[in-house]
């Protein structure tokens, strides 16, 4: 069994109830103690993670055992002597230094320490701003400490260790230009801001060139959901959930509530932000009187309480249609359809950006949503949509088109297409668009239903809505950007009680396929008991 003192120590300080961990991190020690622990084919480097440990103590700060915890196995390597992660995903609770501990390690890695020539370091964020954050730390440290402006070459736009020739420089998470690269390592800053995975490829494309490489991401949760963060928990969720069975050369390292009212102990806080386990260090005890307040000011900012530093994003129940584990539990398979009897609709309000069509069939209580959206390719270049649109064509949910509209005849070539399949009962929409889609429903034998108010029917199907959420039976199948429709649509309501469905934020958070399928839940009713299936089983049996 390989072993390390600064891994045992802080798995000890668990097991011997000294500190509190989430699940995940739970999860994560169980997945080592499983299957990386009873390996013979791996090995701590002491020699490296030791001079890690002492070099950050020296120039940076007095490190916490969890902070030594996460160097140790960035100096986990394989008996052949290559490293045995390369990915590490660190997720904290606002204020439990992410970026200070990230400064320290690429400081430490560009250095004759750690010897490995032209092992430059980038570090990459949405903003400037933040990509200079770690950058502008390790810049002031090294100013004002004379034996290390002797190893470092310190300018403001780069920062090179003289005996390594590696440099450590910040960038912005524009995909383009970035090409061509040899980085040893990359440090993806707050990634909850990132829209995809584009960045991402681009950059580790450059990875493998320089011996050892490796890449840490690191963030808070935030607010864009179905972005690269959530790919990543997902990823990271599989692992420790035993789904993948491997490590996936990953090490994951999530600090998060488990449930939010355990925010009224604040002895779990330390679940979201280590830095709250005792002993807690002076920076810990007034960044602790800090949370504390924003605490005392609570139902005041709760959503940024929750998210930013208890790092459980929280749904405003008057405001989201579902919770993101009710979104994620859309993620169900679909039955075998064929055959059976639909509600169709669509949301073609916007022919100049988005519209969506889609089919609803209802069996057993549960509502499976079936659909395709169609986005102008010109709306793509003008307006930045916080989405990974071009991966959701490569997957086959939406089709961008060049045109200056979007043509009606998609929506209707498609439904064509669902009707060799599936019985198409109506087609139902707001009425906005009558004029447009009315001849070429008659045209191919549809019949239809335009909704002339369809605030009043928001009304009507609300509670039907809330319950098929809350109950896991909607269905969408893997189909993020129909999770992407629904968390962009907010939930208003009047005086009376009567609850509308709105786009939260007008050009760049689409509604369509939600809109959609409302449309045709509200006409469910009508086909609840129809199967065409079961249907012509019976006429076949009549002797006529």
């Amino acid at each position: 069994m390989i072993i390390n003192k600064y891994v045992t120590e802080y798995i000890e300080q668990y097991k011997n109830s000294e500190i509190k961990l989430n699940k995940e991190r739970i999860q994560f020690i169980e997945h080592l103690e499983n299957y990386v622990f009873l390996r013979d084919d791996l090995y701590f480097d002491e020699d490296l993670i030791d001079k890690c440990v002492r070099f950050i103590e020296k120039w940076f700060f007095k490190l916490l055992p969890f902070q030594k915890f996460i160097i140790a196995f960035i100096f986990l390597f394989k008996d052949d002597g290559v490293r045995f992660y390369r990915k590490f995903f660190i997720m904290m609770g606002r204020g439990a230094g992410k970026n200070g501990l990230i400064s320290g390690i690429v400081t430490f890695l560009t250095s004759e320490l750690h010897g490995i020539k032209g092992y430059d370091i980038p570090i990459i964020a949405n903003s400037e701003k933040q990509a200079k954050t770690s950058f502008t730390e390790i810049y002031n440290i090294i100013e004002e400490n004379a034996p290390l402006k002797k190893a470092f070459e310190n300018r403001k736009s780069h920062i090179r260790a003289r005996k390594t020739n590696s440099t450590i420089e910040f960038l912005t998470s524009s995909a383009k230009t970035k090409d061509s690269r040899r980085d040893g390592c990359i440090v993806y800053d707050e990634i909850h801001g990132y829209k995809d995975d584009g960045v991402v490829r681009v950059m580790n494309s450059g990875l493998g060139k320089v011996p050892q490489s490796r890449s840490f991401m690191i963030s808070t949760d935030g607010y864009v959901r179905e972005g690269f963060l959530d790919e990543m928990k997902d990823i990271a969720n599989d692992v420790l959930n035993g789904t993948i069975n491997e490590t996936n050369n990953m090490f994951i390292f999530i600090c998060k509530l488990d449930d939010a009212e355990q925010i009224h102990d604040k002895s779990n806080w330390q679940l979201a932000n280590p830095m709250f386990c005792n002993p807690m260090s002076d920076y810990a005890k007034t960044l602790y009187e800090t949370v504390s307040n924003e605490y005392n000011d609570l139902p005041k900012g709760r959503l940024e309480f929750m998210t930013k530093r208890m790092n459980l994003p929280e749904v405003d129940p008057e405001k989201d249609v579902a919770s993101r584990e009710q979104l994620l539990a859309t993620n169900q398979p679909y039955p075998d359809l064929k055959g059976k009897t639909c509600i169709a609709s669509f949301d073609y309000a916007s022919i100049r950006d988005f519209a969506s069509a889609g089919c609803l069939f209802k069996v057993y209580g549960k509502y499976y949503w079936i659909t395709h959206t169609w986005v102008r390719k010109e709306l793509l270049e003008q307006v930045k949509i916080k989405a990974p649109i071009k991966k959701w064509e490569i997957d086959g949910l939406l089709t961008i088109v060049d045109e200056p509209t979007i043509d009606p005849q998609h929506l209707i070539d498609w439904f064509n297409d669902k009707r060799e399949v599936y019985g198409i009962h109506k087609v139902v929409a707001d009425g906005f668009r009558m004029d447009l889609l009315k001849p070429l429903l008659e045209e191919n034998g549809y019949e239809y239903e335009f909704i002339r108010n369809p605030s009043g029917v928001h009304s009507k199907i609300a509670p039907i809505v809330e319950t098929a959420f809350g109950n896991n039976n909607v269905v969408y199948g893997n189909n993020p950007l129909m999770r992407w429709f629904t968390n962009n649509t907010l939930v208003k309501t009047d005086a009376r009680g009567n609850k509308t469905y709105m786009k939260k934020e007008e050009k760049a958070r689409k509604t369509d396929g939600f809109q959609a399928f409302l449309m045709a839940l509200y006409k469910m009713d009508e086909i609840e008991e129809i199967d065409i299936g079961a249907n012509l089983d019976f006429l076949n049996s009549i002797n006529f």
